[in-house]
């Protein structure tokens, strides 16, 4: 088995080398890769975003998001995570088969101390009913790679935060991630393993599944620079995309309300592909002109913040609204807001 860990941070690059590897790599032998990643939320290649993360949390945090090319739901990441992926050929006896690629973790877990590890309903990695990790796959043209992600020391804080959706009415047919109760690996460990860096959690897991005393004994798979230049346009086709993370989003309709000083604005909606197809303007702020304008002026544009408000601005808000400003409509429109039923 070949090994590669990222010396990158950013999970966009990272999921851009392990899609390169499985489209590109020679593997007559599987090959195992890590990665480590500064604070993200990845969702799952058939989610909608706005039914996952608390948008204007992850925006204020400046936590990255992206969407990857396995199913499942969203996962938060920061430096307390590793990240592990088994990149091979689908050998007939891969697909579906999670338990292949989770009993060598499992087995490395159980030597460090945490031997309630284990292996729970389809995907997920467990102890005592606690989640601690999440597992997906990819399978394309006969090639393929199993992920997960392994809670070491990731601050639930956080997490609780960044993937908690306030009470905003969206419907899609979008597949929603499952709560779980989660729980850190590092008290479970024994003494000796519960205060290491995460790097060397990482590098003492790899040398468990490789059966090596010595990481520089392992077989490196090495990335040359024609990889790089691959990788970099997958990260920016992809991973770095918006219209790949919001745009392929299933269709979802929103309802959103709030009340400001000036008077009351609900926004009832449909996006589809990224866009806005349909726009329901109410309330009883004190407009003028017929709001319909700005419906008719709203639908077909990307639902994204910057567009949103370049329509706006091309419009006689005060007319249309009163005295509610350009910034309050786009904060209600495009974030969480404050949602009265």
């Amino acid at each position: 088995m070949r090994y590669l860990a990222s010396s990158s941070l950013d999970i966009r690059e990272n999921l851009a080398i392990e899609t390169y590897l499985m489209e590109h790599a020679n593997l007559d032998e599987p090959i195992l890769y890590f990665y480590i990643n500064s604070p993200c939320i990845i969702v799952g290649r058939y989610q909608n975003v706005l039914e996952e993360i608390n948008q204007q949390y992850v925006k204020d945090h400046k936590i990255i998001l992206t969407r990857r090319t396995s199913g499942g739901g969203a996962v938060y990441d920061d430096l307390g995570n590793v990240s592990f992926s088994f990149i091979t050929k689908d050998d007939g006896d891969a697909v579906g088969n999670f338990k292949r690629f989770t009993d060598p973790v499992i087995t490395a877990l159980h030597e460090m101390g945490a031997t309630g590890a284990a292996m729970t309903g389809r995907n997920d990695l467990t102890i005592d009913g606690k989640k601690f990790s999440g597992n997906a796959m990819h399978v394309e043209h006969g090639r393929m790679f199993s992920h997960g992600t392994l809670m070491y020391d990731v601050d639930q804080s956080v997490l609780t935060k960044a993937l908690n959706v306030p009470a905003d009415k969206i419907a899609s047919k979008g597949i929603k991630s499952v709560r779980s109760r989660v729980t850190n690996l590092k008290p479970h460990f024994d003494a000796a393993y519960q205060n290491l860096t995460i790097e060397a959690f990482r590098d003492t897991l790899a040398k468990k599944i490789l059966n090596l005393d010595d990481l520089a004994d392992a077989r490196v798979y090495e990335l040359d620079d024609a990889a790089q230049i691959g990788i970099q346009a997958l990260s920016d086709r992809y991973f770095k995309n918006w219209n790949w993370i919001y745009g392929q989003s299933p269709a979802f309709s929103v309802t959103r309300r709030q009340h400001f000083p000036a008077g009351t604005v609900m926004f009832s909606f449909d996006v589809d592909e990224g866009k806005l197809t349909s726009m329901q303007i109410s309330g009883d702020f004190f407009g003028q002109a017929d709001i319909q304008d700005v419906e008719q002026a709203l639908i077909g544009t990307t639902y994204e913040q910057t567009a949103v408000t370049n329509v706006f601005s091309k419009l006689d808000i005060p007319r249309y609204f009163g005295k509610i400003t350009i910034a309050e409509l786009v904060s209600l429109l495009m974030e969480q807001g404050t949602t009265s039923k």
